[in-house]
């Protein structure tokens, strides 16, 4: 034994193996179907090989030459039954490993060594059997036992000493936590019944020697240990590449892999995770998702509001992008939209239908991403002091790369909640579904390609969508007012863009739809643009400007009636009463004694009265319109509606509305 040798021994060892390597030439005195024989006829007694070892043999057999591509170039696939009968019960990999692999090690005994070890193998093999816990075709290299104590104690003894226990034991079984035995209980079916993560493991422990030496076992040699006719071969690599992101002391390189005694880069993360500040982690969190909603355009963004204030009250389409910890399944974060929505700090909000909520799933999964990614940046940041070799800093930047792409879908995958008003002003949630990075430019993009199919945004609408929602209130409709109704009321859809309006009036115009308008105090249009041609950069969206409807137009040019409302007779006449300054007295003539108004100018006119809802705008017109110019005017206006059947809470947040669009108050009495 080379452990037993003095060091003169070592140096006359190395001289006559130096000269035998270049004068002989290398044999193993039993060839891999002469040790398998013989194996067999130490551990079994039988006459021939059984039915059983027939069957499996061809099935095997078939099973490599159909799928020789996937296997070493050095198992003979043309006659790998063969092989396979030759080495029953025993998968041909797991007696060749040892020829293959083993016989380097110092200590390893070829004969007694192997009898041992598979004695205690098939021992294990049968009780497992015969307890009915898995029944396999044949005793492969992934079943070894190395959760016994008593076998693992026989394995390395033959590796030279117990080094590799805490690798065994953490990264593939002899523990309830064991890596490759949690992995194959959270596994799909195929892989949980196959066990194929701990079959995987144990057959890399085999063929990569231990971490005695650089062995390493390559893709090819782990398909053949592994591969059966009852799995998919394309299960081993996903095995493999969970097993590498796991373990902690299984090394991985160009589809070679290997168990050493040193922690690798998965202990390292491992460590730092539990040691990332919760502080950093929710800084990560808001700055990750906020530059996944910054890309793109098209809507105006507010990012984790905490009060309604912080979300201005505008006529624009606004997404609001709530802060990830606050779950779409919390009582508390439907009640914060519900209420931000209604109010604009201390008032009422106006165009509440602008709003759209983006609201995170759990945050759970995007937390453990932000702490992952920042536990291998910090790794990355000390590498030096680390001591990590190449390969270890060529897999770290790999790994760190690999992190910052995962939150960043994580991002995608937790935000698949929309919330808005739906055009029966009750709440609206859109599941956007199992969603990733590859499914639109940005994330934005993706949220407003769900709205247009679902009808609640529009890039434009054309002149006949105003004119079929024309408030029946309105003769002539203010273009601000037109444009605020996108984003106040929940019946019309959001608008991308509220210029697109210009552009609808001019079309309007020019196919004679809609006339747009100025209004002089007269009650005349100044500007009248009607059937003709306008530019957008023409039209404006204010209140001093309006549209109205091709019969107004019509009756306009023809000079029928006047823009604003006729009083008809046979509506009763309006009572009130007029006060002006007391009169001077007048002369006295032919006896009778008169009052007369005053010559001068009154300093004041007042009247009080009740005025028809119909003949409102002509009381505008007539009485009002020549003063709206002018200082000194001043209406105060008492309005009482009480309709059989009473007055909705859908009316009550119109009347609001529309009050608070006048720049008036809001604040209305209930009876």
């Amino acid at each position: 034994m080379l452990d037993e040798m003095t060091p003169e021994d070592e140096s006359d060892f190395d001289r006559f193996q130096k000269l035998l390597d270049r004068l002989g030439k290398a044999m193993i005195m039993s060839a891999e179907t002469e040790t398998s024989e013989i194996i067999r006829r130490r551990l079994f007694e039988w006459g021939g090989l059984p039915e059983d070892g027939r069957r499996a043999a061809q099935e095997y057999g078939e099973f490599v030459l159909d799928n020789r591509t996937q296997f070493p170039n050095w198992f003979p696939a043309d006659t790998a039954k063969d092989a396979f009968a030759a080495s029953y019960p025993f998968h041909p990999t797991l007696l060749s490993v040892f020829e293959r692999k083993w016989q380097a090690l110092p200590r390893f005994q070829q004969t007694r060594g192997i009898l041992r070890l598979l004695a205690l193998w098939v021992s294990h093999a049968y009780q497992a059997g015969f307890k009915g816990a898995h029944k396999d075709a044949l005793i492969v290299m992934g079943t070894a036992p190395l959760d016994d104590p008593m076998f693992r104690s026989a394995a390395f003894e033959q590796l030279g000493g117990a080094k590799l226990e805490g690798a065994v034991t953490t990264d593939i079984c002899g523990k309830k936590d064991s890596h490759a035995v949690r992995l194959d209980k959270e596994a799909v079916d195929t892989i949980k019944k196959a066990r194929l993560h701990q079959k995987v493991a144990t057959s890399i422990f085999f063929e990569s020697n231990g971490g005695q030496s650089k062995t390493e076992a390559t893709l090819p040699e782990i398909r053949l240990a592994v591969a059966e006719p009852e799995i998919e071969i394309g299960n081993i690599e996903t095995v493999l590449e969970t097993l590498s992101t796991t373990c902690y002391f299984l090394s991985s390189e160009k589809n070679r892999y290997r168990f050493s005694l040193s922690p690798n880069l998965n202990k390292l993360l491992a460590d730092r995770r539990a040691s990332v500040q919760p502080k950093k982690i929710e800084e990560r969190l808001r700055a990750e998702v906020q530059k996944v909603f910054t890309a793109g355009g098209g809507v105006e963004r507010v990012f984790f509001p905490e009060k309604s204030g912080q979300i201005s009250d505008r006529p624009v389409l606004t997404l609001v992008v709530v802060a990830p910890e606050q779950s779409v399944s919390d009582k508390a974060t439907r009640d914060f939209i519900e209420s931000a929505t209604k109010e604009s700090g201390n008032s009422g909000r106006t165009y509440k239908s602008g709003l759209v909520w983006a609201v995170p799933d759990s945050p759970d999964a995007l937390r453990d991403e932000a702490r992952k990614v920042l536990a291998w940046e910090d790794i990355a940041d000390e590498s030096d002091e680390l001591r990590l070799d190449e390969a270890q800093k060529k897999q770290l930047n790999v790994n760190v790369d690999k992190a910052q792409r995962d939150v960043k879908e994580s991002v995608w995958r937790t935000y698949k909640n929309l919330i808005l008003l739906g055009k029966d002003n009750t709440w609206k949630t859109l599941d956007l579904g199992l969603v990733h990075s590859s499914a639109a430019k940005s994330i934005v993009e993706l949220v407003l390609n769900r709205l247009r199919q679902e009808g609640d945004i529009e890039d434009a609408v054309s002149p006949n969508f105003l004119a079929r929602n024309w408030p029946p209130a309105f003769k002539e409709w203010s273009t601000k007012a037109v444009r605020d109704s996108f984003f106040a009321s929940p019946q019309f859809p959001r608008l991308l863009n509220a210029e697109s309006l210009k552009e609808t009036v001019v079309r309007g115009v020019e196919n004679g739809m809609l006339a747009y308008i100025g209004k002089k105090p007269d009650g005349t249009y100044a500007p009248f643009n009607w059937k003709s041609t306008l530019t957008p950069m023409d039209v404006e969206l204010s209140e001093d400007m309006y549209i109205i409807q091709r019969e107004t137009a019509e009756s306009y040019v023809a000079g029928r009636s006047t823009p604003s409302q006729t009083i008809q007779p046979s509506q009763p006449p309006t009572t009130g009463t007029i006060s002006l300054p007391p009169p001077a007295p007048a002369s006295t003539g032919s006896g009778a004694t008169n009052f007369n108004i005053p010559t001068g100018n009154a300093g004041r006119v007042t009247w009080q009265g009740d005025v028809p809802p119909q003949k409102w705008m002509n009381f505008y017109t007539k009485v009002l319109a020549k003063y709206a110019t002018q200082t000194g005017l001043k209406v105060a206006l008492k309005v009482e509606i009480a309709p059989d059947g009473g007055v909705s809470n859908q009316k009550i947040d119109e009347i609001k509305v529309a009050l608070r669009e006048l720049g008036l108050s809001d604040d209305i009495s209930l009876d």
